[in-house]
């Protein structure tokens, strides 16, 4: 991110974060994540072995905690220096189970099809 857009970010955070979900630059960068994770929900995909379409971007460094981050699709892991994802395709539920809100039961896969 550049420097303009750290601080728009951080603007954001403290004034009005719907600009920042309506931001152009935002939304360009959630459609590259969609794409690239096939429109389809990672948690459902690896935690629950089935399809779900994924309609929300969810920062794992949460853009109140790491508005310098909002942009970045990976981030390097203090801890490990691993290089992990910090922006990842979700379903409506999912997203809510990671912001703490919780979520009916699953339920059964609606196709057998499996990707382990």
């Amino acid at each position: 991110m550049t420097k303009e857009e750290i601080q728009y970010a951080k603007w954001c955070v403290e004034h009005d974060t719907h600009k920042f979900y309506t931001w152009s630059r935002w939304l360009a960068v959630r459609e590259q994540v969609l794409k690239k994770d096939r429109y389809e929900c990672q948690t459902c995909r690896h935690k629950y072995k089935r399809y779900r379409k994924a309609t929300t971007v969810h920062h794992i460094n949460h853009l109140k905690d790491r508005p310098e981050l909002a942009l970045e699709v990976h981030y390097t892991d203090p801890v490990t220096h691993r290089t992990e994802r910090n922006l990842i395709s979700l379903c409506h539920d999912c997203h809510e189970e990671a912001h703490g809100f919780r979520i009916p039961d699953q339920g059964e896969p609606l196709t057998e099809e499996r990707w382990d």
